[in-house]
């Protein structure tokens, strides 16, 4: 039962959104460089900043490691909390040169369990940064959850509060195939469907998912 559900809704998302190409960036380093900035601010400012930095000729993980992160700050100012984002961005090229001589390829190889126990090791990577990583610049079939995810869940009663982020990941990735390009464009879709619909005072006459037959209870 669950296996249809998350398919129907996958279905009816790319049915009405259709592929989203995600994550855009041109290279694994830059996809992951888009990954801390974006914490906490939209992805047009993301991409100021990123703009910022090719600008510099500085998406380089040698090049990043070498920076100063009072340097660094400036250039990545429109991603917001610049300071803070610096150090962590820093401390995400360290990590990725000191293991990897700061390939993401290198990276690539070695188990997507392995890879995420060490990003989460890393200062500033928490488990949804550190997933979209695995997913979007390593190509690993890790589902990333969000704070999308998880009210469009909630809402259509498949979870309950509290929400638990492994816990949703696991209702993902223990009922669907463990595919990259399935967990990339599925997350990518409930993306599209949360800004668009499911918002914090939810538009649901027009959603793709409105109704859904099997909803358990509603949470509004």
């Amino acid at each position: 039962m669950l296996h249809e559900t998350l398919t129907e809704i996958y279905n009816r998302l790319f049915e009405r959104f259709g592929p989203q190409h995600w994550w855009p960036g041109q290279t694994p380093l830059e996809i992951m460089v888009g990954a801390v900035l974006t914490q906490n601010t939209n992805w047009a400012n993301v991409e100021k900043a990123i703009a910022n930095l090719k600008q510099a000729s500085l998406l380089d993980a040698q090049k990043l490691r070498r920076i100063e992160a009072a340097d660094l700050a400036p250039l990545i100012r429109p991603a917001g909390y610049f300071n803070l984002k610096a150090r962590r961005l820093k401390a995400l090229i360290e990590w990725l040169c000191d293991h990897y001589e700061g390939d993401p390829g290198q990276a690539a190889r070695r188990s997507a369990e392995g890879l995420r126990e060490e990003l989460l090791s890393v200062r500033g990577i928490g488990p949804e940064t550190a997933d979209s990583i695995l997913l979007y610049a390593l190509g690993k079939p890790v589902f990333v959850v969000d704070a999308y995810t998880a009210r469009i869940l909630t809402r259509h009663g498949l979870i309950a509060p509290p929400v638990d982020y492994h816990g949703i990941q696991a209702l993902f990735q223990n009922t669907l195939p463990r595919e990259t390009a399935l967990f990339n464009e599925y997350h990518a879709l409930l993306v599209c469907c949360g800004k668009h619909f499911c918002k914090p005072k939810p538009l649901c006459g027009n959603c793709p998912l409105q109704p859904m037959p099997h909803e358990i209870e509603e949470f509004y």
